[in-house]
């Protein structure tokens, strides 16, 4: 029976995986250093470092794990390509003219944005962290599932190299048996994950033919226990540094990045999906402080959801509330919008404009090892490795839908 891929997540092989990639991660909320903003922004990887996408495996992959993100500009002479591919992609915006528009609009935002990649490094360190922790799970993986090994991680953005496209062709020519598109993105968005599968869609479409693969997909996870763990643990720690005066009064602001009304009117889940996760971790850490579900990255004129991350601030203090706790609850990893928006033009210029007392920002997941390492014994590797993986399996087929987050062309079948 045929479905839309937004409820893949829930069904076979894919699921399954997330439960190990996650399993026993408790030691993944065991932060070993304290975020601060030069800490954040020395953590970029330099163009001259070693490429992380190495692999110590040799043999041929059986299960290929394409981890799907939009990625950022590892340089400053990346910005304007980077900004270029995001104002053509019509899954994340639609624009009059967009073919015409789009490069219009890139170059004359490329100065900016490349001021602003020069105050945190010089670059996104996505990639960086990508790479890192797909280099753990696989090991995991390895460990946990040899029925399934070797098992393989592909980097795959939307706006930036390694590009999706690209990672598709490196499976393909690795000989991958099993494909499994693995969204960075916690909550589901037509504008994120739906971008990335429609692009694996058009892959395919372009060559006119069926993928050699068997694909699989995960296309969200907001409220996995251990995830919430992970985010209420990095969140204590923080609500420990404030003065033990002012920590019950800390106000936290979970925030995540925007989406214009337009998309939110047509039915995107990504809102709801986003207020989940931020309602089990209030849960998790037992509602022990006021707390809101704010926005942050509008861009132009039009209506966004909000409220608005700036704004919420300036309310906050101009209530007397001085004390405030900046929670990136929809990424997985730093980039741009963490380590310039949130902890340069907020918890500096902003706070200090307002007259904010005291002003911290949650860690990011980055480095640890929330899909990779193992604190304990695995007792089990599950359904991976039991005699019936292969009828479990949800595969994708592709079909002539239309091309809108609706209705996608990747479709699901249980065999």
């Amino acid at each position: 029976m045929l479905r839309p891929p937004t409820n893949m997540a829930a069904f076979g092989a894919a699921h399954r995986l997330l439960g190990h990639i996650l399993k026993n991660e408790n030691a993944a909320c065991l932060a070993k250093h304290r975020w601060s903003s030069s800490a954040a922004a020395a953590s970029v990887p330099k163009s001259n470092e070693p490429n992380l996408h190495v692999q110590p495996d040799k043999r041929k992959p059986k299960t290929g794990i394409l981890m799907l993100n939009m990625g950022g500009p590892e340089t400053v002479d990346d910005v304007h390509d980077f900004l270029l591919r995001l104002f053509l992609d019509k899954d994340l915006m639609t624009l009059p003219a967009q073919s015409k528009l789009a490069p219009f609009i890139a170059k004359r935002r490329t100065p900016k944005i490349q001021k602003q990649y020069s105050k945190i490094g010089g670059g996104s360190p996505i990639r960086k962290w990508t790479e890192q922790q797909g280099d753990g799970m696989v090991k995991l993986l390895d460990e946990l599932s040899p029925a399934t090994a070797p098992h393989k991680y592909y980097v795959g953005f939307r706006y930036v190299n390694p590009l999706t496209e690209a990672a598709i062709e490196e499976m393909e020519r690795d000989g991958v048996e099993r494909a499994i598109a693995f969204t960075q993105y916690p909550q589901y968005s037509c504008s994120t994950t739906g971008s990335s599968l429609n692009a694996i869609y058009r892959y395919y479409n372009t060559k006119g033919a069926q993928p050699k693969m068997k694909w699989s997909v995960i296309d969200r996870w907001p409220t996995h226990p251990l995830l919430i763990q992970c985010f209420a643990d990095h969140i204590q720690k923080e609500l420990n540094m404030f003065p033990a005066d002012k920590r019950g009064d800390v106000v936290i602001l979970f925030s995540a990045h925007s989406l214009p009304m337009s998309v939110v009117n047509r039915g995107d889940p990504y809102p709801q999906e986003v207020g989940a996760t931020v309602q089990k971790v209030m849960e998790r850490l037992g509602y022990s402080n006021p707390y809101r579900l704010v926005w942050q990255s509008k861009v132009g004129p039009m209506p966004w959801l909000g409220p608005h991350t700036d704004e919420s601030i300036k309310g906050l203090c101009q209530r007397g509330k001085k004390n405030i706790l900046l929670v990136p609850i929809a990424f997985t990893s730093d980039h741009i919008e963490t380590l310039y928006e949130l902890d340069i033009e907020y918890a500096q210029v902003l706070a200090n404009e307002c007259g904010v007392e005291n002003i911290r920002r949650s860690e990011s997941l980055n480095g640890n090892p929330l899909f990779s390492k193992v604190s304990q014994t695995v007792s089990s590797a599950g359904a991976l490795t039991d005699g019936n993986y292969e009828k479990k399996t949800t595969e994708l087929v592709w079909h002539d839908l239309p091309m809108i987050c609706e209705a996608p062309r990747m479709h699901r079948y249980e065999g």
